[in-house]
């Protein structure tokens, strides 16, 4: 018998994933597969389900969802000219956003694809006879599981479908809840210890279980007045976490930055993580996207610049400042490192293009860097680059400087392309020509320091248990040891810990999830005083309501839209 393949490279044309929820795939008998070896073939199985990861955790699509939603990040219509589109970034950060918004479409289309191609593979796997088959179809079936569980957290929704004829059969509440708990604890057993980041693992899957258990009362009750912890739940939270620390595979890494540098992929914090390496066509947008349009990371490739994207709002950085009023934040190492000084000098300098790496953290004030004329960088006497003040070149306004402000709104004023202090977290890769691709970093999904710190919360829920939980929180802050790291604190209850969730987490997309799990989603701070309860979930897509049509009752819409 031919063996049965998906044809993955044809997915988007004959799946309509973004306007149907049955997650019909087109499945080939193809006869060329009897010259390929099982091993291939379940190879071949097994990389769709991550090959979407990256288009999930694209700049514009989960990240939107979950930073420009909240108080930590806000991307205004620069200059009345850029990320304008039609409005659909300020109403996510307004929480007006719509069943037709565009980035929540597209996410939702990515979620439902994945679950999809896991599903193929889990179809697929079982008449392997490669060595790696067992572990490839217990990852395939945690993926389904974790894809179900970002549709759970973002839409209120799992879908359960073990068969690509099915049409699956939508579920919520405590039932999802209990669904991808029942998944994650089936695979745990046959996965493998040793090909993390990018792959799903034991300890993986130990930590979305605490993830999962920690949530377990919002996704429950997604619009309830207050969160329902229960005891069990955080029993399993500290459960789960134990283990992973007690597993001694996981470092605190010594330099904060470094987690978020090119060669992350070996970093010993990251759990679980997006695979972005440039030899798997790894494309993290994450680098360029705050930074302005005139600041240029790469010596070699003049074209590589910012886009002058979110920033942080003035309620976010205002955390960080009263945090260490009267110093400066900048003596917590996660929030700024310096590289080189001569990037903040006045004074025009030089510097070997080896020797160029942009500062990194949250950038505030007159940024210096590369200057370019006419497309070419300027350059010293002895052949070094120039380093000077910039301005606002690119966007024709050669004596408007690249002077970051605290202030940032959704006014003519507040929206111009300096405002706002900006983030650079992930390392900007030195092989990316454009500065739009081939990013090198991976993105985090899961590290050891969230490990410690979901264990203190649930040790504080629990049963205030404040020592343990100081313990858990300083012990991330004193592994930064590569420069003074932050001091210690000396007390710890609840608003401390989000606090800590918030220095410690920026720009990784666990933001809305944390703020409503912690009762901030209602809140309000810069350009944003909505407080409808229903805008916890996010809209389904009204293709996807469109699309199902044809089976009443099938897909609702979620409450408030």
């Amino acid at each position: 018998m031919k063996k049965k393949i998906i044809a993955f490279g044809t997915l988007l044309s004959i799946l309509a994933l973004g306007s149907c929820t049955s997650l019909e795939e087109q499945v080939l008998d193809e006869s060329f597969t009897s010259s390929l070896s099982d091993n291939a073939i379940a190879d071949g199985a097994l990389s769709p389900v991550y090959a979407l990861l990256p288009s999930v955790y694209l700049h514009t699509n989960y990240f939107a969802l979950q930073e420009i939603s909240t108080d930590e990040a806000i991307l205004p219509y620069r200059g009345g000219t850029d990320w304008g589109d039609n409005g659909i970034y300020l109403a996510l950060h307004r929480h007006t956003y719509t069943s037709t918004d565009p980035n929540i479409k597209n996410t939702w289309g990515f979620l439902l694809q994945g679950i999809s191609r896991s599903i193929s593979a889990i179809n697929t796997l079982p008449t392997s006879t490669s060595a790696s088959a067992k572990v490839y179809l217990a990852e395939a079936r945690g993926m389904r599981a974790f894809y179900n569980m970002l549709t759970l957290d973002m839409f209120g929704v799992a879908f359960v479908k073990n068969d690509i004829g099915e049409t699956s059969k939508i579920i919520r509440g405590n039932e999802a809840v209990e669904y991808i708990k029942n998944e994650f604890l089936a695979v745990e057993p046959d996965l493998a210890t040793n090909v993390g980041p990018g792959r799903l693992t034991k300890g993986a899957v130990w930590g979305l279980l605490a993830r999962l258990y920690l949530n377990a009362a919002v996704y429950r009750d997604p619009y309830g007045a207050t969160v329902a912890f229960k005891n069990e739940d955080l029993d399993k939270v500290i459960e789960y976490t134990d283990k992973i620390i007690a597993s001694g595979q996981y470092q605190l890494s010594n330099d904060y930055f470094a987690i978020f540098n090119s060669d992350n992929h070996t970093n010993k914090e990251l759990v679980f993580a997006v695979d972005q390496r440039a030899e798997v066509n790894g494309h993290n947008r994450l680098a360029y996207f705050s930074l302005s349009g005139d600041q240029f990371p790469l010596p070699a490739f003049p074209s590589a610049n910012g886009t002058d994207g979110p920033a942080i709002t003035s309620d976010y950085y205002r955390t960080w400042a009263n945090a260490y009023t009267p110093q400066d934040p900048s003596v917590d190492p996660r929030f700024y490192k310096q590289n080189l000084s001569i990037y903040s000098n006045p004074a025009d300098s030089c510097v070997a293009a080896e020797n160029f790496n942009i500062n990194r953290g949250i950038l505030r004030g007159q940024q210096y860097g590369l200057i370019r004329r006419n497309g070419v960088f300027l350059k010293c006497p002895d052949g070094k680059m120039k380093v000077g003040k910039l301005y606002n070149d690119t966007r024709n306004k050669p004596t408007l400087p690249v002077n970051f402000t605290e202030q940032v709104d959704f006014t003519v004023a507040g929206s111009d392309y300096s405002t706002g202090y900006r983030v650079e977290k992930y390392e900007f890769s030195k092989k990316s020509s454009s500065g739009r691709n081939l990013g090198d970093a991976d993105i985090v999904i899961l590290r050891l320091a969230d490990v410690y710190l979901m264990r203190a919360e649930a040790k504080l829920r629990r049963s205030n248990d404040a020592a343990s939980a100081l313990a858990d929180v300083n012990t991330v802050r004193a592994s930064r040891t590569s420069s003074t790291p932050p001091p210690a604190l000396t007390s710890m209850n609840l608003e401390l810990l989000y606090r800590e969730r918030g220095f410690e987490f920026y720009w990784e997309m666990l933001r809305r999830t944390d703020m409503i799990r912690f009762g901030k989603y209602e809140d309000t701070w810069t350009e944003k005083n909505n407080t409808d309860r229903n805008k916890r979930l996010f809209p389904i897509p009204q293709t996807a309501i469109d699309g199902a049509s044809n089976l009443p009752g099938y897909l609702t819409q979620n409450a408030g839209y």
